[in-house]
């Protein structure tokens, strides 16, 4: 089968490398986002996609915006190709293409559709607190990831997945989801089974608001926001911005979900929520561990903090290199 893939981040790579290993997929082209300037440096950087790409010799189109580039349009057209493959691509494709290959174009989408439609699903779905999720391959229409569905494949979230974890697990099972849909479609194993827009719910892309944390939230929302927009999430401490890379809620229905360790940490420590300790403020410092934190609702421990302009660090390193005192307080992000 002749295909054209469409992708640009470290996700799309999984399903382009199953392809190009696969003796039954021809990859005629890849179509990806322009190179973009990194902040080290300023050098134009190509997407990993690209990069994929160029290692195995094939022809690389990267225009501004693909539906309105004549060029990019005609060599489309010209593919002969059965098939286009878009996984995160970044960019709405028009009626004109999708109606090019003589399958239609075939989506990798990181939920479980109708949920989660939109750029940011698997963010979206850990802060929602979700306890598993999926990929979905999709008959793409012009509508925002409204296609009928072809197949479908779940996984469980744990507790400790963060965005990175979930995204690295959820590529590889897209890969291997694609072969099996984009075979079983040419063969009429599988018909397209029209979405329910009644259950869907919305994946936008992330804001700069989304990442600041409240202390007066609940420990479960400040972890799932954590986990769900990592490594980002801000809060201050001492006047100054750092980062909130990992926790684990404590004193909650979710203890059972805590690894054996943190298991063991919460029986031998003392009934430390207190209606007099405000949120933000440390309750308890554990040695070898890190801080715990009041919430609005419940205890966060904090696993890992980034300082500004420092590398990410263990909650005890944290600890020790700031003298850390039961009773400080971190304050809100921004």
């Amino acid at each position: 089968m002749k295909i054209v893939f469409f992708g640009t981040p470290q996700f799309a790579v999984p399903t382009l490398e199953k392809l190009l290993n696969n003796s039954q997929f021809e990859v005629l082209a890849v179509v990806t986002q322009p190179d973009k300037r990194r902040e080290r440096g300023n050098k134009l950087s190509p997407s990993p996609v690209k990069a994929i790409a160029t290692a195995h010799n094939l022809p690389v189109w990267q225009p501004e915006r693909v539906k309105k580039d004549t060029e990019t349009l005609t060599k489309l057209q010209q593919s002969g190709a059965d098939v286009f493959v878009v996984v995160a691509y970044g960019q709405i494709l028009s009626s004109k293409i999708l109606n090019m290959p003589k399958l239609g174009c075939i989506n990798v989408h990181g939920s479980i559709l109708p949920k989660y439609r939109g750029a940011a699903p698997i963010q979206w779905c850990l802060y929602n607190g979700e306890r598993e999720t999926g990929i979905a391959t999709m008959l793409m229409d012009v509508g925002m990831d409204t296609g009928a569905i072809l197949q479908i494949a779940t996984t469980p979230i744990g507790l400790l997945d963060n965005a990175q974890d979930l995204a690295e697990r959820l590529a590889a099972i897209g890969g291997d989801l694609l072969v099996d849909t984009v075979l079983k479609l040419e063969s009429e194993e599988i018909q397209p089974i029209p979405q329910n827009n009644l259950e869907a719910t919305y994946a936008p892309l992330i804001q700069k608001e989304d990442y600041g944390l409240d202390w007066s939230k609940s420990a479960i929302q400040l972890h799932n926001q954590i986990r769900g927009f990592y490594p980002n999430c801000t809060a201050t401490f001492r006047d100054n911005l750092l980062k909130i890379t990992a926790s684990a809620p404590l004193g909650s229905v979710s203890d059972r979900d805590l690894p054996s360790e943190l298991q063991e940490l919460l029986h031998k420590l003392p009934d430390l929520s207190n209606a007099s300790n405000k949120p933000g403020v440390v309750v308890s410092i554990i040695k070898g561990i890190g801080a715990i934190v009041q919430t609005g609702e419940g205890l966060l421990l904090l696993r890992e903090i980034q300082l500004a302009g420092k590398r990410p660090q263990s909650g005890w390193d944290f600890v020790n290199g700031t003298r850390l005192t039961v009773g400080e307080v971190f304050g809100a992000g921004s």
